[in-house]
């Protein structure tokens, strides 16, 4: 089947199952999503490179589920779902005819949600058996917008993709108890965002940012790439875009000024990152702009 990498599924016959939905669209969220089938029954391992988010939603289908000595034997309501971190064993038989959800997480990605909550280094929680219903409906939502080709947009999937990696982080993931050596601190990361976020219409350098941090510039990348999964160079360009698109949304500030004071070079450079972070022109955003307030128009009647 098309999946991440690290992972093999296959039929009880030894055949690939049904991939009714699979991939990402255009930009950098670091979310994909796979939906599959399989009738007769269905078999997996893997050592995933990604997270590895399961949702079973076949009803009365028992599946036994192995991973890092545990082992469960059930058959998962709706809502069910299992966690493989990055580097992980596991492996599993479904019997019957299976349907799951399979969201695939960017370790650096899912870093960098839980450095911007205040929770620098949290580790993402392993296990075969939970239930987080909220959860299942934001992979059923990316699920259903992989397999009608994004009609909603790049903007309405990395909405929808953020809201499911801030809970992730928020219900099941583990904060750091004790400093560890090699990781910044939430208090570190807290200044340097604040300067960042101050300083966003100027250049900003990676020194002034160690400087910060009390580190050489060397050690300093390796520790905050280290803690939010990106180097500081593509956290300054994070947190500009996130501001451009504010502005842009605002209405009230043209494209050229909003690319000037959120410290790209000029709008065409502002585009560039755009399109490549997010996968959306800067014309698309504005049109995203007005969509969502025509629907609040209409919501407030």
């Amino acid at each position: 089947m098309t999946g991440p990498e690290g992972l093999q599924m296959t039929r009880q016959d030894g055949g690939l199952p049904r991939t009714v939905a699979a991939g990402t669209p255009p930009g950098e969220s670091g979310v994909a999503v796979f939906r599959v089938g399989c009738q007769g029954g269905l078999s997996f391992s893997a050592t995933p490179t990604k997270h590895l988010i399961w949702f079973p939603t076949s009803p009365q289908v028992r599946y036994e589920c192995r991973m890092a000595g545990q082992a469960v034997d059930h058959v998962p309501r709706t809502g069910t779902l299992a966690i493989t971190p990055a580097g992980s064993d596991s492996s599993g038989d479904a019997v019957g005819n299976a349907d799951l959800i399979l969201v695939a997480i960017d370790p650096g990605q899912l870093a960098l949600v839980a450095a911007e909550a205040s929770a620098p280094g949290a580790q993402l929680s392993d296990f075969l058996l939970g239930y987080d219903h909220a959860l299942f409906d934001l992979a059923r939502t990316l699920a259903l917008e992989s397999a009608g080709e994004y009609s909603s947009g790049p903007l309405f999937w990395d909405e929808v993709a953020s809201g499911f990696l801030d809970s992730l982080v928020a219900r099941h993931s583990s904060p750091l108890k004790n400093a560890i050596r090699g990781v910044l601190g939430k208090d570190v990361l807290g200044r340097i965002r604040e300067y960042v976020m101050s300083h966003l219409d100027e250049a900003i350098e990676v020194a002034t940012l160690a400087q910060i941090a009390g580190r050489s510039p060397f050690y300093f990348t390796r520790m905050f790439t280290r803690t939010v999964g990106i180097a500081p160079h593509r956290y300054i360009v994070h947190l500009r875009l996130r501001r451009a698109i504010e502005l842009i949304r605002s209405g009230q500030y043209a494209l050229a000024q909003v690319a000037l004071c959120t410290g790209f070079a000029d709008q065409s450079h502002l585009t560039r990152w755009m399109r490549r972070v997010h996968g959306v022109s800067l014309t698309q955003l504005g049109t995203d702009n007005g969509t969502r307030r025509e629907k609040q128009s209409v919501s407030s009647r």
